[in-house]
């Protein structure tokens, strides 16, 4: 599991994510959009084609159109929250294969423990960590 602290950020070249574009894609799904923006610099930054979802139904309509390699999700959001998203996600044959990292204010033990048991790749807590993110999301890409 991955601990939260303020961290440095690692830049690293894109690499190929296999439909010829060249840059690995990822979605990041949370209501506060400055933490979206915030997180778009940082991966763009780091080779990486950045989409944004204020909510799960946003996330569930850029899924039908572009397939990305890493959803970064957050737990506390309207409508449905990032746990039942990621259980719904993994049981879709469409979209189980896609790793889901959730990124969180909520710490509680408890909370990390359900993030991985519906299925996540990886939990990091807000203020996240973006050297160890980038770390993680570049295995994931691989």
């Amino acid at each position: 599991m991955a601990a939260a602290a303020a961290g440095g950020i690692r830049v690293g070249s894109a690499e190929h994510n296999g439909d010829g574009s060249g840059a690995r894609k990822i979605v990041i799904v949370d209501d506060d959009r400055q933490m979206r923006d915030q997180l778009q610099q940082i991966l763009e930054t780091s080779g990486w084609h950045v989409a944004q979802a204020p909510s799960g139904l946003r996330l569930l309509s850029l899924l039908e159109v572009d397939r990305p390699d890493v959803i970064l999700l957050d737990v506390a959001m309207s409508w449905i929250n990032g746990f039942e998203l990621c259980r719904a996600m993994k049981a879709n044959a469409n979209y189980r294969n896609i790793p889901v990292v959730f990124i969180s204010g909520r710490s509680a033990p408890s909370d990390i423990e359900t993030g991985m048991s519906c299925g996540a790749a990886d939990y990091f807590i807000k203020p996240i960590d973006t050297r160890r993110l980038l770390e993680r999301l570049r295995e994931l890409s691989t």
